[in-house]
């Protein structure tokens, strides 16, 4: 029986499936490493010991899951890029399976923030890309380069140099496509609404609160709104404050609310405050709902009644844009 047909259509099917995960997942890398963290932890497997590497390792997978989904479309060495696919897989379809048999961890954040699955939905998934994957090892000798021997191999580097790049990008400003509900033009009260079919609404752990109120609905319900968000103020770039205390002076002249969001203890907010003259105050809000918001340490957001209207990267601040 000729299998020649069905190799080239699993082949394609588990390329496009790869590039597409890997590249939602290379334009958000501090999100995947945010689920390696959780991951890492020890409720999970144990082996918190390898937090602190978990932003390069996360890159390193993100483009190796990528590159093979390149690979294995062009036909670059064949036999290198089934076998190492098949590893890959055997990675995910452990992960997924001990996530769903022990009910570790909900989401395993395989497609990012574009595509949520259940924990069990997944595993079914990496099973049939398994399957998949099992049989171009059968039929390996038909999988052949698609565009020729020189452009086959200069596509993967190329690429190569290309993710490197859109990694480096994005650490430095922000994710070039944001897929959660805290994207710019998004509505916060909106998407604090229940969804039918959903367990939680898309947002359901948005509280800022002081020492004594719940101050939610005030900044949801401002005309505008400037949030500096720092989830932790020990690995924060202080010095970026320096910057934004103009920024935040302006922003209050201008008529905005202006607060910091952090998950960090009051008194150490206050003894930055203090030591950089900054006329805002400080909302505690979760850690995990911080990094969600947005990928930065600290990052800028501004609202209009509750509206998401821009974010900002520290990196960034002479980008921000405030209205009169």
């Amino acid at each position: 029986m000729n299998f020649k047909p069905i190799t080239h259509i699993a082949r394609v099917i588990v390329a496009i499936t790869f590039i597409f995960s890997g590249f939602v997942k290379l334009i958000d890398p501090i999100g995947t490493a945010i689920k390696f963290e959780e991951y890492f932890s020890e409720d999970v497997l144990n082996i918190p010991f390898l937090i602190p590497y978990i932003l390069p390792f996360s890159i390193l997978l993100i483009l190796i899951e990528l590159l093979l989904g390149i690979m294995l479309l062009v036909g670059f060495k064949p036999k290198l890029t089934v076998w190492g696919t098949a590893l890959l897989m055997f990675v995910f379809l452990f992960l997924t399976w001990y996530s769903a048999y022990y009910d570790k961890v909900a989401d395993c954040g395989c497609f990012g923030d574009a595509i949520t699955l259940s924990a069990w939905a997944t595993f079914y998934k990496n099973i049939f890309f398994g399957a998949l994957v099992i049989f171009l090892l059968l039929n390996i000798k038909q999988i052949k380069p698609w565009f020729g021997k020189t452009l086959s191999n200069w596509i993967p580097f190329i690429s190569l140099v290309g993710g490197l790049f859109i990694s480096y990008y994005v650490l430095q400003h922000l994710p070039i496509i944001d897929f959660r509900p805290y994207a710019i033009g998004k509505s916060i009260p909106e998407g604090m609404k229940y969804v039918e079919g959903k367990d939680f609404p898309p947002i359901h752990d948005f509280i800022l609160e002081n020492d004594t109120d719940d101050l939610t609905e005030t900044i949801l319900e401002a005309d505008k709104a400037l949030l500096i968000l720092t989830y932790d103020l020990y690995k924060a770039n202080l010095k970026a404050f320096k910057s934004i205390k103009p920024i935040a002076e302006k922003a209050i002249k201008n008529g905005y609310l202006v607060y910091t969001l952090s998950a960090s203890s009051v008194d150490d907010f206050n003894t930055m405050k203090e030591k950089y003259e900054l006329p805002f105050d400080m909302l505690y809000c979760d850690e995990t709902t911080l990094k969600t918001i947005i990928r930065a340490n600290p990052g800028i957001m501004t609202l209009e009644k509750g509206v998401v209207t821009g974010k900002w990267n520290w990196t960034d601040l002479d980008k921000v844009k405030l209205k009169q």
